[in-house]
């Protein structure tokens, strides 16, 4: 999408293995935030116990083998001080916030709940004592909490980008003649290093629904979409991506996907690892056990991909589940799960990438091609000049703007095959790259979205199956905002917009909803969000996995950059990309293996698993991959 010119073994943790050339900032900034807390004094050495033998199983990328000890109280200690360590106390790796529940007065260890919230500051919180004449009153004393805020996560692991002044106080009381905390907000706060080192983004995965048009075909309930959610990463990291998966669907896309799981199943074992032979064995609570065979494996699916999202170190070879008792419920293998129910419909698949020539003609190549060669079809031909192409998921059709923005032609990529008259046309005149027709995109369900604009306004538009007359999708969140770009995502529930307001351009993804019926179904883009909040102008941007894009702007003051994002605004851990000049569009595959290409100011070029940035052709535009 872009404007148009002219863990391993058992209980294993790591990264989330995304990154595919080499290691990133996320990782050096995860590692230097282990030893900042470590020099800071928010940690300490053990000086007991028994030898631990360090596990020397393969580990994820990013992995730390650093574990931080919080530290108790020390008699006497004043206020500001109890309020320092208990706050570090909270950044230790102890699963149940041992040592720092000893911070708390006997009322607080009752009442606080360190999970509700989780308040992410771009550094560490800063205590001090509130200023007079409040600091101080007849039964205890008032430290504040100040910050910047830059997310929050919520009780059910949800990250949401929030830049606003932190601003909370703590009070404390004298028991048994120290200082303990007796009022506190609940949930957790911590600085941005520290979030990085203890969490980690895992996705979740859930069928999605599409209601009045599930009873099509095409529309059946083996397509998982991908739901992000940030986990502990040392704290029983399989167990918790399960419970996490059993939760059910985040708020923001429980109104379109939908879990095998009956409601209210739960773990009837709670410590969960994969075996000698790299399997799961999960066992259920008795509400799943009625389920029938088809069923048993959809659920078996979401557990096999959401804990091989946590184990990237280890390919999970079978996922079994059991009843409480031990009996087997169903099975599903590595080969069942990979061939039924991939996330990515377009991963094994040829995906070739293509590209408008400098003779007009829509151009595909593979990975290892140096010279493009035509498409079958009337777009191979060079006699239709186009603004921009994109070619079904299946790779059998295209789709094409007219090079003045003013009409969207369809025609299958066959020898033989006549251009046709234009589906659509746009309404306004298409005096710049900026307004008519938008680059079109398709979903992994065969349908066909684009938008259409004017220097006023925008109107997107979907057409089921590529052909027959558009259907307005309402975008009630979008106000009095402009549609530039858009990109669907395979699983056809989100669509990723770039909205122009005043002057400025941003990344937002929204929610495809359906209703009414099949025959007259009425679709709308809700909960518009935004992705990159951070970039102020965004350029591009192109889905590049299951809840991750690759999106090119540029900060306030800053210089354009290309960067990884995930789906829920906050910044992938995969690795800084490599510079390359002057870029309006770039295209990813949503397999995550493959290269990056772009329209920049040396051409078209690639971007190959470890290495740099190569020029495929001097002159070309509208670079893609199916989709």
């Amino acid at each position: 999408m872009g404007t148009e010119r002219g863990g391993e073994r058992g209980e294993g943790t790591g990264s989330r293995g995304r990154a595919r050339r080499g290691a990133g900032p996320a990782r050096k900034a995860l590692l230097l935030g282990c030893a900042a807390a470590l020099l800071a004094g928010c940690a300490s050495m053990p000086d007991s116990g028994d030898v631990t033998a360090v596990d020397q199983s393969p580990r994820s990328e990013g992995e730390s083998q650093v574990r931080v000890y919080g530290v108790p109280p020390q008699d006497g200690a004043q206020p500001t001080n109890i309020v320092r360590s208990f706050l570090d106390a909270t950044t230790s790796d102890e699963a149940d916030f041992r040592t720092a529940t000893q911070y708390l007065a006997k009322s607080a260890r009752r009442t606080w709940r360190p999970f509700q919230v989780t308040s992410v500051l771009q550094e560490r919180p800063k205590p001090e004592p509130k200023s007079l004449p409040n600091r101080e009153d007849a039964n205890g004393y008032t430290v504040s909490l100040s910050g910047s805020q830059v997310a929050a996560v919520d009780d059910n692991h949800a990250y949401t980008p929030e830049e606003r002044p932190y601003r909370q106080t703590i009070h404390l009381i004298k028991e048994g003649g120290q200082w303990r905390i007796d009022r506190l907000p609940n949930g957790l706060v911590l600085g941005l290093s520290d979030f990085q080192r203890i969490y980690r983004s895992v996705n979740k995965y859930y069928f999605a629904s599409y209601n009045s048009e599930s009873g099509e075909p095409k529309a059946g309930r083996n397509v998982l979409v991908a739901d992000p959610v940030y986990l502990r990463q040392r704290i029983k990291p399989i167990t918790s991506s399960v419970e996490a998966l059993l939760s059910g669907p985040t708020d923001w896309l429980n109104h379109v996907t939908t879990s095998a799981f009956p409601t209210g199943t739960r773990l009837a074992a709670h410590d969960l690892a994969l075996d000698d032979s790299n399997a799961l064995r999960v066992k259920l609570s008795k509400g799943a056990v009625n389920t029938d065979a088809t069923q048993c494996k959809q659920m078996a699916a979401q557990l096999f991909f959401t804990v091989q999202d946590m184990t990237r170190a280890s390919k999970i070879s079978e996922v079994e589940l059991e009843d409480d008792s031990g009996n087997s419920l169903c099975a599903l293998s590595r080969e069942q799960a990979e061939r039924d129910f991939a996330p990515s419909p377009t991963i094994g698949g040829s995906g070739k990438e293509y590209f408008i020539d400098a003779d007009h003609k829509v151009v595909g190549m593979s990975d290892s091609a140096t010279e493009p060669m035509p498409v079958r079809g009337p777009f191979g031909t060079g006699k239709t000049p186009l603004r921009s192409v994109a070619i079904s998921r299946g790779e059998d059709t295209a789709a094409g703007v007219s090079s003045d923005g003013r009409s969207l032609y369809v025609a299958a990529l066959e020898d033989g095959i006549g251009r046709g008259d234009p589906l659509l046309t746009s309404t306004g005149p298409a005096k710049d790259p900026d307004t008519g027709l938008t680059t079109p995109s398709w979903d992994g369900l065969g349908d066909l979205w684009i938008a259409d604009r004017d220097a006023h306004g925008s109107r997107l538009l979907r057409l089921r199956e590529g052909k027959g007359a558009p259907e307005k999708v309402a975008v009630p969140g979008l106000g009095d905002r402009r549609i530039k770009a858009i990109k669907v995502a395979a699983d056809g529930i989100r669509i990723a917009v770039l909205v122009e307001d005043k002057g400025r351009t941003t990344l937002q993804l929204g929610r495809v909803e359906r209703g009414g019926s099949s025959a007259h179904p009425e679709l709308s883009v809700q909960e518009l969000r935004p992705i990159a909040p951070q970039l102020e102008d965004v350029v591009a941007a192109s889905w590049a996995g299951g809840s991750r894009l690759v999106v090119v702007g540029r900060e306030s003051g800053g210089v354009q950059q290309m960067q990884f994002m995930e789906t829920d605004g906050s910044a992938s851990n995969a690795q800084t990309l490599p510079g390359v000049n002057g870029v309006i569009a770039v295209a990813a595959s949503e397999d995550e293996t493959r290269p990056l290409i772009a329209d920049a100011t040396e051409g078209i070029v690639r971007l190959p698993p470890d290495a740099n940035w190569k020029t495929v052709a001097k002159d070309g535009t509208a670079p893609v991959y199916p989709g």
